[in-house]
C-alpha cells in the first residue's frame, strides 16, 4: 500500500523554506501530490484492467463458483444487499434454456452489431462486460457463447478511485449501492486536487498507458452491456459540506474529456468496435417483480424481422418530410411543443435520413431515430418523469433554439437552481449548452403495454420505452 505522504512530497518540503515539515503542511496540498504521484499507478491500472483478459479475478468467480450456493457474491468484494441476492436466487430458479435465451439474445446482439455497421468482428479478440451483480448465470452462459465468437471476456469491478471514477455512472461490475447520498456527496471529490497542472499529468499518463497496452488496445471489440431498472427514484440532498467543482475546474474537466477522447480513438479506433446494450428489473420494482422479468424476456426477444419492415415503412415516410412536428398529449399534462429539421437528401433513392434501429447494439427492438439539422430545430421538451442514469428528474423541462440547449429545469429540489444544477451536472456534464444529437420515434408498443399494464411507466428505461 503506498504511504500517505509521497516521496515527492517529502523531497518538495525539504527544499522549500515555507515548511520544516510534512506535518506542516495543509491537508489539502498533502492530497493533491498523494493523487498526482500515484496517478501513474492507479490510471495506468485501470487501463490495463479494461484490456486485459488475464486478469480474471471476477470472470474466475463467475466461471468456477456454485452460483446455487449465494455465499459466491461475497467474493466479489463489493456490498452485496437483498437486491443481488434475490436476482441471483430467482435467475437459479430458471430454467437452463431460459438463460440460454436470455445470454444469446445479449451476445447475438453484440454480434449484429458488427454486421450491421459493416465492421469486421473476426478482427477483435476480447469483450468487457458490464452488469450489476446477481446476473452471473446469465453472465455464465453469455461468457461461453462470446467464447464460441472467438471473443475472451474482461470483467472490471467499477472505479471506486476519484481519479478514474465517473460522477454519472458506474462503468463495470458492481452491487447495489449501499448509500447513494454518500456516492452524491463525494462524486466531485477531485475538487481537491484538479488543477491545470493536474490535468496535464494525467492526460500524460493516459497517453502512455494505451501506449503500453497498445497490443490489448487494438484487439478490444468493445463493451456489452447489462443495465438494471426499477429501482425507486433516488432524491439527492445537496449539502453544502459536499465538494463541488470550481467553473474554473468544470472548464478543465470539460478540457480534459475532449483531449482524452482522441488519444482512446488512436488506441481503439471508434470505427472498428461496436457494443450492445440490454435492460432486465431488479426485485425493487414490486410485488410483480417476476412477472415483470418473464414479460421483459419477452420483450427482450421480439421478432427482429417483423420490426424491421414495420420501421422500414415509417422510414420511407419521414424520408419525403422537411420537418417533424412533436406535440404531447395536453389532456395528460404533457407539454411538449417541438419541431425537428431534418436534411434534404439530394438522392433519395440512395439516401435516407433515419436508421432502422432493431435488436442489435440497442437491445429490444424498437426506434427509428436521426441526428437532426441544428438550423430550425427548436421549441419545449417537457417530460413528467424520467430516468437519467440513477437519477429521476421531475418535471423535466428543456428548451431548444436552431438545435442548442437554452434552458432547462425540474422539479427535484425546493429551490429552482438546485434543479438547475442537477440538470447541468447529469445531463449537459457541465457543459453551458449542448445540440440535440438524436430524435427518435419508439415504435415497441409491446413494451408500452406491459409498462400501462403493471403501473411501471415512470420505472421503464428509455431502452426498453
Amino acid at each position: 500500500m503506498p504511504p500517505l505522504i509521497s516521496n515527492s512530497l517529502f523531497r518538495k518540503t525539504r527544499s522549500s523554506n515555507r515548511y520544516s515539515s510534512a506535518a506542516k503542511i495543509a491537508p489539502s496540498l498533502v492530497l493533491y501530490w498523494f493523487f498526482s504521484d500515484y496517478t501513474d499507478v492507479t490510471l495506468t491500472y485501470r487501463i490495463r484492467e479494461q484490456l486485459d483478459p488475464g486478469l480474471s479475478f471476477a470472470k474466475d468467480i463467475i466461471m468456477e463458483s456454485d452460483l446455487s450456493d449465494l455465499r459466491y457474491l461475497y467474493r466479489f468484494g463489493e456490498y452485496i444487499s437483498d437486491s443481488e441476492l434475490q436476482i441471483a436466487s430467482y435467475l437459479n430458479s430458471l430454467p437452463e434454456e431460459t438463460i440460454e435465451k436470455m445470454a444469446s439474445t445479449y451476445t447475438e446482439g453484440y454480434r449484429k452489431g458488427f454486421a450491421v455497421m459493416g465492421r469486421e468482428l473476426s478482427k477483435k479478440k476480447t469483450v468487457s462486460i458490464r452488469y450489476e451483480l446477481g446476473f452471473e448465470r446469465m453472465i455464465r452462459a453469455a461468457i461461453r457463447q462470446f467464447e464460441e465468437m472467438g471473443l475472451e471476456v474482461i470483467l472490471y469491478r467499477a472505479a471506486v478511485w476519484s481519479v478514474t471514477m465517473s460522477p454519472n455512472r458506474k462503468i463495470g461490475y458492481h452491487g447495489t449501492s449501499a448509500n447513494m447520498q454518500f456516492d452524491y456527496d463525494h462524486r466531485y471529490d477531485q475538487t481537491i486536487y484538479l488543477d491545470k497542472a493536474f490535468k496535464e499529468r494525467k492526460l500524460a499518463v493516459l497517453r502512455t498507458a494505451y501506449e503500453n497496452c497498445k497490443k490489448l488496445a487494438a484487439e478490444y471489440a468493445g463493451p456489452a452491456v447489462v443495465e438494471t431498472f426499477g429501482e425507486d427514484g433516488f432524491e439527492p440532498v445537496n449539502k453544502p459540506e459536499a465538494y463541488s467543482l470550481s467553473e474554473k475546474q468544470e472548464e478543465l474537466q470539460i478540457a480534459y474529456s475532449n483531449e482524452a477522447m482522441p488519444v482512446v480513438n488512436q488506441y481503439i479506433p471508434g470505427d472498428e468496435t461496436s457494443f450492445t446494450i440490454i435492460a432486465f428489473p431488479v426485485p425493487a420494482i414490486g410485488k410483480d417483480f417476476a412477472e415483470i422479468f418473464h414479460e421483459t424476456i419477452r420483450i427482450n426477444t421480439l421478432d427482429y424481422e417483423e420490426y424491421k419492415k414495420i420501421h422500414q415503412n415509417l422510414v420511407d415516410v419521414l424520408d419525403q418530410a422537411e420537418y417533424v412536428t412533436v406535440t404531447g398529449n395536453a389532456e395528460a399534462g404533457n407539454e411538449t411543443r417541438m419541431k425537428i429539421s431534418l436534411h434534404a437528401l439530394t438522392d433519395p433513392a440512395k439516401q435516407t435520413n433515419f436508421e432502422n434501429c432493431v435488436a442489435d447494439v440497442n437491445i429490444p427492438v424498437g426506434e427509428v431515430f436521426t441526428s437532426p439539422v441544428l438550423a430550425g430545430t427548436e421549441g419545449l421538451l417537457h417530460v413528467s418523469q424520467v430516468y437519467i442514469g440513477d437519477f429521476q428528474f421531475k418535471n423535466f423541462r428543456m428548451e431548444f433554439k436552431d438545435g442548442k440547449i437554452t434552458t432547462y429545469s425540474c422539479d427535484n429540489f425546493a429551490d429552482p437552481e438546485e434543479g438547475k444544477k442537477l440538470i447541468r451536472q447529469q445531463i449537459l456534464k457541465n457543459h453551458d449548452t449542448l445540440p440535440m444529437g438524436e430524435f427518435a420515434i419508439g415504435t415497441n408498443t409491446t413494451a408500452y403495454a406491459v409498462a400501462r399494464k403493471y403501473g411501471i411507466m415512470d420505472k421503464f428505461p428509455i431502452l426498453i420505452a
